[in-house]
């Protein structure tokens, strides 16, 4: 539409030489004139013209049209806050519509600080907050992380006896879960006289927020039993997300269900969401369903399905969906190209790694970051590059954070090279001294020396430095409840039929010729007790319980928060074989499919 358009349009602007008194022009076109014409505004030119008749006519006095005039110009997605703005100063009195509009349009475009200042002068100007206020008002306290000042505000909900207002409330527990108190935004939600299935969608979204997954889904079982409200789209997109940090495909799959049987039509976002729980819970096929028949596929939806094949170990069908995202126009950024780098690398693709590196600086005119760095060093120290992944970094125009000299560091510990992965772990030590994971990885490549007087050194620094390693575990699904393991577990039940289930599977696993690899437990003890701590691994527990509680045939799923080790690898070959079971691991690095005695990795990890 031209800049011209909206006015050609109508003849209301067609004034006589002797024009009638504002007042009759404000009965005559109050809103069947110049309130539908700001409605067909399409560009903040043909507001303009509109804005400079009515000035022309004197109707901007009128308190109504000023505050539409605000409204179009800040809310609109063609809007300008500048000019709302200086729409805005002109008004001579404005009210609490005014400053909500005003503080509504600053939090749409991220001008948060503004949004709030603008609040504070509602508060010295005298204008009375209404419950319409509050909302805006906390959600700019969210997006900035601004606790002190939401409590501060919570105290002006009480003085204008708003406290007992749903829509305060709920931003109230929206406000406080992103801001990381948990606490607080539950004892809102517990105080509720009247819970909207808005409120329920605040107190998920907040313990999302704070990634207390098993919470959201007992919330969000809690809001089922009840049986008064229907999961909105937000609910089920918390859940979904829960589902996808557990690893606990099999709920996802039932909000898969709720989703399709609620909402007649999935938008691009909702589905993007099904594809990443799909192919982070290990079901990649499922994964690859959705997106193939999502009618619209933005760059996000091409993001994630990259990663998740990049996890799965499938490089060549992660680099042919960048190849269609590329045919369909969407222009690549940086993150969809950590996804093709991690792609190349935990698929061996060290040639093809260096070729899309130099195509995202070259042909996209993409900035290289320090994740980009970190992917190529993972790639080249996987394949046993260390020299050439040290000249790397060395070579670095960034200066390397933690996590690409941790990448060396570990693709050290694989290949058993000492020498490099000293340097790695002295400039980790540098820049953070708290990790002990860190020190525990040098420990043990010192124990694989056999050097155990460096091992104690180092055992002794973590402990004057009080570093105590997050135990490792192991997640598995059965009956549809999620069950963790630790090594050396006997907290469960359970625990004597898990354990003689493990001496089951270890008298079948003697007679297809495996040996336990004590190398894994760098500890200077016995034979003896090196294979009784390598026997009960957290995996070894999991996959032993599964076994036990879910039907013959049926896969089995297991999440670990660290890498798995090269014994729990090969015992788990064997144990897909002798029981027939399809079983998914998910390690800290990438998914595992074991299926008759071999993985999806080919050994390659």
């Amino acid at each position: 539409m031209s800049g011209t358009s909206v006015l050609s349009q109508t003849h209301l602007f067609s004034l006589p030489n002797n024009p009638p008194q504002c007042s009759e022009l404000n009965a005559k076109f109050n809103e069947k004139g110049w309130l539908s014409l700001l409605k067909r505004c399409k560009s903040l030119e043909e507001f303009k013209q509109v804005h400079a008749q009515l000035l022309k006519l004197g109707l901007f006095l009128d308190s109504l049209c000023g505050s539409n005039l605000v409204a179009a110009c800040a809310l609109s997605k063609w809007g300008s806050m500048e000019y709302a703005c200086s729409i805005f100063r002109q008004i001579e009195d404005p009210g609490s519509f005014e400053y909500n509009t005003m503080i509504r349009g600053n939090i749409n475009n991220m001008n948060l600080e503004e949004a709030l200042l603008l609040y504070v002068e509602m508060l010295e100007r005298g204008i009375e907050s209404d419950n319409f206020t509050y909302p805006f008002v906390f959600k700019a306290c969210s997006l900035l992380g601004a606790l002190k000042e939401g409590v501060q505000i919570h105290g002006h909900v009480f003085k204008a006896g708003l406290e007992g207002d749903t829509f305060v409330q709920n931003s109230l527990i929206s406000m406080y879960g992103k801001c990381g108190a948990i606490k607080h935004a539950h004892a809102m939600f517990e105080q509720m006289d009247e819970r909207s299935v808005a409120s329920w969608s605040a107190i998920i979204g907040a313990h999302a927020s704070v990634e207390m997954w098993q919470e959201c889904l007992m919330l969000l079982g809690d809001m089922s039993s009840e049986g008064r409200h229907r999961a909105e789209e937000s609910i089920l997109v918390s859940a979904l997300s829960a589902c996808t940090h557990l690893g606990s495909p099999i709920l996802g799959r039932c909000i898969h269900g709720i989703l399709l049987r609620n909402i007649s039509e999935l938008n691009v976002v909702v589905k993007t969401s099904l594809l990443d729980m799909y192919v982070k819970c290990g079901c990649l096929e499922k994964g690859l369903c959705v997106f193939q028949n999502m009618a619209e596929k933005n760059r996000f939806s091409y993001t994630v399905m990259i990663a998740g094949l990049a996890i799965h170990g499938r490089g060549r069908e992660a680099l042919r969906v960048f190849s269609d995202m590329l045919e369909e126009g969407l222009a690549p950024d940086d993150v969809v190209y950590v996804g093709v780098l991690s792609a190349c690398s935990h698929a061996g693709l060290v040639n093809e790694g260096l070729q899309y590196f130099n195509h995202m600086r070259f042909e996209h005119k993409i900035k290289p970051t320090v994740q980009h760095y970190g992917c190529m060093v993972d790639l080249m120290g996987r394949a046993g590059m260390l020299s050439e992944a040290y000249d790397l970094i060395k070579r670095m125009p960034i200066k390397p954070n933690d996590v690409v000299w941790r990448s060396l560091l570990s693709a050290c510990k694989v290949h058993l090279n000492l020498e490099i992965g000293v340097i790695a772990a002295d400039n980790l030590f540098k820049l953070n001294q708290q990790n002990p994971g860190d020190y525990l990885v040098l420990a043990n490549m010192f124990a694989t020396a056999k050097k155990w007087a460096e091992v104690a050194r180092i055992r002794t620094e973590m402990a004057e430095k009080h570093l105590v390693q997050t135990p490792g575990f192991s997640l598995v699904e059965a009956n549809r409840k999620v069950y963790k393991f630790v090594s050396q577990d006997k907290s469960k039940p359970q625990c004597e039929t898990i354990y003689d289930m493990i001496h089951q599977m270890e008298w079948q696993l003697k007679f297809e010729g495996y040996t336990p690899d004590m190398s894994q437990v760098l500890l200077d003890v016995d034979e003896e007790e090196k294979r009784e701590r390598l026997k009960y691994h957290s995996q070894k527990l999991a996959i032993a319980f599964a076994l036990i509680q879910t039907s013959e045939g049926s896969p089995i799923r297991i999440s670990r928060n660290l890498r798995m080790c090269s014994d729990c690898h090969t015992y788990t070959k064997f144990i897909s074989m002798i029981y027939e079971r399809e079983i998914t691991v998910r390690d800290r690095y990438r998914f595992h499919h074991f299926k008759d005695g071999a993985c999806s990795c080919k050994d390659y990890w």
